[in-house]
């Protein structure tokens, strides 16, 4: 059966509209989850050490790595029997939130836990990059199968301040381009996200009128505008996307290549338009360092070929559980994703770690205890 999600979004209106989504997207990650169980069973039952005894390890968070971790967690669950891995994509704050109040065993997060949030854990916190991303801008153009934004455009675009598909200021980067008098409806998440944190780190760190305005946050204030549309999660900003001709919003790179949507194309650091893609994404992550404690940023990347918003994204575990058999499994479902999860990246969309990053993140797994 094809799993179905009714989501709520707030419309330009005013008023609530049940969208539903039933599309073959989940069909085709379904038969690539199955494809690859059968593929990588063995190999993880082989490789990971034996774990006895049936538990069941909780999670929830960023909906950004939904894709992957579901897959992760679906093949590590098949290959061990008595462990069941169960994640929940609620959005990074909320699981930040879980994890805070310990009504999970880890939590996942697009925006890397703070100082005060981590002082909050007296467990304390283990951070750990687990893969990485890219954020898109999908659109809603009949006619228009390629789009090109500037730096100057796309933030004046989600500050409400160019309305229209077919200013001047679009056109410029878009020659030949039948761009419609159509007003831009621009789609952003309703919930508390690392996606939205990631998003507007880099829209703070190429206009300042952004940085003086709207800021950095898991959620922040968006312009007063009936042509500003809040729905939950990637699943719902791409329902409305869809749903609205002259709608754009902010997705998840692996969820729009899933939900084959179409993709803008963005002007990176040194002038050039960039299209999404594991290539480009590499580009970006070049150059970044990994501290000691795991968190690093990508706000505006070097590189010629450098897509614009990549983002690593983070699982965080407590430092001490009560139960030694968890922080044992823990650390193994780690393993497993750093070594045969990394090679399912490209398939789902996103950016495999770095030779020299898993190295740093097995190592940093070990104060898991």
């Amino acid at each position: 059966m094809v799993p179905s999600v009714t989501i709520t979004p707030l419309m330009p209106y005013g008023a609530a509209k049940q969208l539903t989504i039933l599309s073959e997207e989940h069909m085709k990650r379904s038969t690539f989850v199955k494809a690859a169980v059968m593929a990588l069973a063995l190999t993880v039952a082989a490789g990971s050490s034996a774990i006895a005894g049936k538990t069941r390890i909780t999670g929830s968070g960023a909906s950004f790595p939904f894709p992957i971790y579901s897959t992760w967690f679906k093949i590590y669950s098949r290959a061990h029997k008595d462990i069941i891995v169960d994640y929940q994509s609620k959005g990074s704050g909320a699981g930040i939130r879980d994890f805070i109040n310990h009504t999970v065993d880890f939590a996942a997060s697009d925006a890397a836990m703070n100082d005060k949030e981590i002082a909050q854990v007296k467990e304390g916190v283990q951070l750990l990059p687990m893969i990485a991303g890219e954020i898109v801008l999908s659109y809603n153009l009949k006619g228009v199968p390629e789009l090109k934004l500037s730096r100057d455009v796309y933030p004046a675009i989600f500050l409400g301040k160019i309305t229209k598909w077919n200013d001047p200021a679009i056109a410029k980067s878009n020659p030949g381009v039948n761009l419609p008098d159509l007003p831009i409806t621009v789609v952003h998440r309703a919930d508390s996200s690392g996606t939205t944190f990631v998003f507007t780190t880099h829209l703070s760190a190429i206009s300042n009128d952004w940085k003086n305005g709207p800021g950095i946050g898991k959620t922040v204030k968006w312009a007063s505008s009936s042509k500003m549309v809040a729905a939950p999660k990637n699943a719902g900003v791409t329902a409305v996307i869809r749903q609205t001709p002259g709608a754009i919003g902010y997705i998840e790179y692996g969820y729009a290549k899933m939900a084959k949507v179409p993709m803008v194309s963005l002007q990176n650091k040194e002038g050039n338009y960039i299209k999404p893609s594991m290539k480009s994404g590499q580009a970006a992550l070049a150059n970044a360092k990994i501290p000691a404690d795991m968190r690093v940023w990508l706000p505006n990347p070097d590189g010629k070929d450098s897509y614009p918003i990549a983002t690593y994204t983070w699982m965080l575990f407590y430092k001490k559980y009560a139960d030694p058999k968890k922080a044992a499994i823990l650390k193994d479902l780690v393993k497993f994703c750093l070594h045969d999860g990394q090679k399912m990246a490209d398939k789902l969309g996103y950016i495999p770690l770095p030779a020299n990053v898993v190295k740093k993140v097995e190592a940093a797994s070990h104060n898991i205890q």
